[in-house]
C-alpha cells in the first residue's frame, strides 16, 4: 500500500455540530422520524434544476480542446420544471476572457435538433453579447420558456474568438456538438457537427417554479457523476431519484448532481476537493433544502496498493494520505457549514470496492469504520446506506456482480437504479 496515513489533514472537529435529535436511514432498519427544522431554504423564487461542477481543463480527463468561430450546442435533462429559466456559465478556470457572441436556448428534440417554436434568445444584463472575465461565472437574464419536468434543454453558445482554455465538466452525461460559425438559431446543425468529448462552460440551469419547490444537491465523486451508466441516457442514481420525486406531493423537489469523477473530500486531484468547492457547488444553490454527501475516494486512494500498475493513476492525486479520523472530521466540517445555512444534511455510506485495482484489506477496514460512524453517530438527518445495497452477501467487501460495470468499483445502470430505489423519499419531506 502507499504507506500508513500519518499526518492529519483536517484535525478532528474543533467545531461543535448539533446533531438532529433522531436520524433516519434508508436501505437499513428505519428509525423514528427526524425532527430537524425544515423550510429554511424553501422558496417561491428561483431553484436550481440541473448542475455540473466546473473543472479546469486537464489532459488526464476528457475536456474540450481550443476552438474559435464555433457554435457549441449541448443538451441537459432538468429534474423539475418551471415557467422561466436562466442559465449559469463558467469561465472560472479560463486563462483569458471568453466572449459569447450569441446564445439561445430551446426545448431539445432528437440529437442536436430543437423543437419548433421553442427557441429563445439569451441575454446577459440586457446584452446579447457578453465577455466573461477569466476566473468568473456569469448568470443570464430570465428567459420566458416553459420547461417541463424531466425535459431536455438545448443550450447553444456562439464563441467568435479564439478560446484556448475551456472550463467544463469532465464526465459528459449529456450530449453536445460543435459546428463552425454562428448556428445558435439553427433548428438542426450541419452534417459536419462534431461531438463534444465533455461539457463546456455550462454549470447550472435554474427555473422559476409554479409551485412550492426546493433543491436536493448531491456532493460526490464518480459514483455520483454516474461513471458506468449509459452516457446520454440519464441513468445516474440522481437522475432516477429525480424521476421518483416528481409529482409525489405538493412540494416539487429538484435533484442536482455535483459529482466529479476522482473527487475527494480533503485533497484536490481531478477537480477541487469537495470541501474546497462546497460553498460554490452546494451552499450557493438557489432553493437549497437538502445536501447529500457521497464522497468515498479519500480512503480508497490513501490505502491503495503501491504497485507499478497503479502508480500512473495515483500520480493524478496529490496530497498526504488521510485517516479515518480525517474523513470523519471532513464530514463534520461539511455538516457544520451546511447547518449555518439551515440545510438538512444526509450522508451515503461508502460502497464496497473489493476486486478493483485499488483494493486493500486495510482500506476496506477503514471504509467499514467510516460507514459505522455514518450509520451510528446521529450527526446526519438521514443515512443512505449504499454499502448495504451494493455489497455481495457472499463477500461484503465486493459489489454484487450484477450491479457493477465490470471494474468492481462503479455501478452499471442496474446498480445505480438500485441505489435510487433504496432511498426513503420521506427523508426529503
Amino acid at each position: 500500500m502507499r504507506g500508513q496515513p500519518t499526518d492529519t489533514v483536517l484535525s478532528t472537529p474543533a467545531l461543535p455540530v448539533s446533531p438532529p435529535s433522531k436520524q433516519r436511514t434508508t436501505a437499513m432498519e428505519n428509525s423514528d422520524s427526524n425532527v430537524h427544522a425544515a423550510g429554511a431554504h424553501s422558496t417561491s423564487g428561483w431553484v436550481r434544476t440541473w448542475g455540473a461542477s466546473p473543472q479546469a481543463p486537464d489532459k488526464t480527463v476528457s475536456s474540450v480542446d481550443a476552438f474559435e468561430d464555433a457554435t457549441l450546442r449541448q443538451t441537459v435533462r432538468v429534474s423539475g420544471g418551471g415557467s422561466r429559466i436562466r442559465i449559469r456559465l463558467s469561465n472560472e478556470y479560463g486563462t483569458a476572457p471568453v466572449t459569447i457572441g450569441a446564445a439561445q436556448v430551446a426545448l431539445a428534440a432528437d440529437g442536436h435538433l430543437i423543437q419548433d417554436g421553442s427557441s429563445r434568445t439569451v441575454s446577459f444584463s440586457g446584452r446579447s453579447t457578453v465577455t466573461i472575465p477569466a476566473g468568473a461565472p456569469i448568470l443570464s437574464d430570465p428567459i420566458d420558456l416553459a420547461l417541463p419536468a424531466l425535459s431536455h434543454l438545448a443550450i447553444s453558445l456562439y464563441l467568435p474568438g479564439r478560446v484556448e482554455s475551456v472550463t467544463g465538466h469532465g464526465t459528459f452525461h449529456a450530449l453536445g456538438w460543435s459546428v463552425p460559425g454562428d448556428a445558435t438559431a439553427s433548428s438542426a446543425l450541419s452534417a459536419d457537427a462534431a461531438p463534444l468529448p465533455a461539457q463546456a462552460f455550462i454549470s447550472a440551469v435554474e427555473v422559476l417554479p409554479d409551485r412550492p419547490s426546493n433543491t436536493i444537491a448531491v456532493l460526490g465523486d464518480s459514483r455520483v457523476d454516474g461513471i458506468g451508466s449509459l452516457p446520454g441516457a440519464d441513468r445516474r442514481w440522481t437522475d432516477v431519484l429525480a424521476e421518483r420525486l416528481i409529482g409525489r406531493d405538493a412540494t416539487t423537489r429538484y435533484v442536482v448532481s455535483q459529482g466529479i469523477g476522482g473527487n475527494r473530500l480533503l485533497n484536490d486531484g481531478i477537480g477541487a476537493s469537495a470541501l474546497a468547492r462546497f460553498d460554490r457547488d452546494i451552499l450557493a444553490t438557489p432553493g437549497l433544502e437538502h445536501v447529500v454527501i457521497a464522497v468515498g475516494n479519500d480512503l480508497v486512494f490513501s490505502f491503495a496498493p503501491d504497485t507499478e500498475e497503479s502508480a500512473g493513476f495515483l500520480a493524478m492525486f496529490g496530497g498526504e494520505p488521510v485517516t479515518v479520523e480525517d474523513v470523519i472530521a471532513a464530514h463534520l466540517q461539511a455538516v457544520a457549514r451546511a447547518r449555518t445555512h439551515g440545510v438538512r444534511v444526509h450522508a451515503a455510506t461508502i460502497a464496497p470496492y473489493g476486486g478493483s485495482d485499488m483494493y486493500t484489506a486495510d482500506g476496506d477496514k477503514a471504509r467499514e469504520q467510516v460507514n459505522e460512524w455514518i450509520r451510528s453517530s446521529g450527526v446526519f438527518d438521514g443515512v443512505l446506506d449504499f454499502d448495504a445495497v451494493w455489497r455481495d452477501p457472499a463477500d461484503p467487501s465486493r459489489i454484487r456482480d450484477d450491479l457493477h460495470m465490470g471494474d468492481h468499483l462503479h455501478g452499471n445502470d442496474a446498480g445505480y437504479d438500485a441505489l435510487a430505489h433504496s432511498i426513503d423519499l420521506s427523508l426529503f419531506d
